[in-house]
Formats: C-alpha cells, sequence, structure tokens
C-alpha cells in the first residue's frame, strides 16, 4: 500500500473504522503520516506562539487540534492492525503501560498477519480501489 493509499483509508475511508485488518504498510505509512504531521504542527506553533510557549506548554494550538483529530484514527488502525495477526484489539490496552506499550506498538507493527482469513475479515490488500467513492468501515 501506498503512503497516499495509507493516509486515505485511514483518514477517510476508516476514520473510526475499528472492524476488520490493516496491513503493515498501511499502519507504518500512517504512523510516518502522523509523525510529520506533529513536526509540521509543532512549527507552526513556534512560529505562531513564539519558542518559548512551545517550550514552556510543550503544544501549541495547533499541535493539540492536530493531536485530537488523529487520536481516533490512530486506536483503530491500531486495533485493526491487532485483528491482522488474529488477536482481539482489547490488547490495544497494553499500550497505555509505560515502556511496554511502547514496545508493544512496536511489535504490532511488524508482527505478520494471518495469510488467510481469520474471525475479523479478509486478508487485507495493498491496493485501494480508487473508483472515486468513499467507502467507510464501521
Amino acid at each position: 500500500m501506498s503512503f497516499t493509499d495509507a493516509v486515505t483509508n485511514v483518514l477517510i475511508n476508516n476514520y473510526v473504522g475499528f472492524k476488520g485488518r490493516a496491513s503493515r504498510s498501511e499502519y507504518w505509512w500512517f504512523l510516518l503520516f502522523a509523525l510529520l504531521i506533529s513536526f509540521i504542527t509543532i512549527i507552526i506553533d513556534i512560529v505562531l506562539f513564539g519558542p518559548e510557549f512551545v517550550e514552556e506548554f510543550g503544544y501549541g494550538g495547533v499541535s493539540i487540534v492536530a493531536t485530537l483529530a488523529m487520536t481516533l484514527p490512530s486506536i483503530a488502525l491500531t486495533v485493526r492492525r491487532i485483528h491482522d495477526f488474529g488477536q482481539s484489539g482489547w490488547l490495544f490496552l497494553v499500550t497505555i503501560i509505560p515502556i511496554l506499550g511502547s514496545v508493544a506498538l512496536f511489535v504490532f507493527g511488524i508482527l505478520e498477519g494471518q495469510d488467510h482469513p481469520n474471525q475479523y475479515g479478509n486478508v487485507p490488500t495493498n491496493t485501494l480501489e480508487h473508483d472515486g467513492n468513499m467507502h467507510t468501515n464501521y
């Protein structure tokens, strides 16, 4: 799945879609996108509010809005990624444990998904159909 396909699939087709499965490429491309958005919004915050404000508070208004907008799709994507290797989305809760949570997110990203349909759906493809229509999986 390409970078733009992954971002489109997560933000448009599956904004809060917790059902189904997500491929490793979709997961990693979207995390790269989220990282880029984070850098861009921090730069915008520095320009708008000054470096002292961002140093003191860590975030400005633009970063907060972007983070809030990306939270649900990021959680949904991770749950779909967990589904890809046949586990319950509730496993996502392990990510709230300090240190272990970061390791878990990395492991979720590198584990190979099951190569057959499982209880969460068919094997995810690495292509996104471009038919001009938006598809949502709720």
